[in-house]
């Protein structure tokens, strides 16, 4: 559920960036604009860096998450053998 949420505000963030482009597009395309391309430029690029280490982040809690996810089924499928086996041996 937190890699969810965590997916989701990078989504977001990644819209939202995407929004400031056409802004930015719709701006420079106006004579009066006070912003420069260069800084408009730098200014995207910080945030395409900020979001690619985001993602790179929830990539990498995602597959420790897949990890710990086959463990516990791992031990669980142990847990119940061991429970059947007792069953078992308690029945005959």
């Amino acid at each position: 559920m937190e890699e969810q949420k965590t997916l989701a505000g990078a989504s977001a963030r990644l819209q939202r960036a995407l929004e400031r482009l056409e802004q930015v597009s719709d701006r420079l395309s106006d004579k009066s604009a006070s912003v420069t391309v260069d800084e408009e430029i730098q200014r995207m690029t910080a945030d395409r860096g900020r979001l690619a280490g985001e993602l790179d982040a929830c990539m990498l809690k995602a597959g420790r998450l897949e990890e710990a996810n086959r463990e516990v089924s791992r031990r669980l499928v142990a847990a119940m053998e061991a429970i059947r086996q007792v069953m078992e041996q308690r029945r005959g």
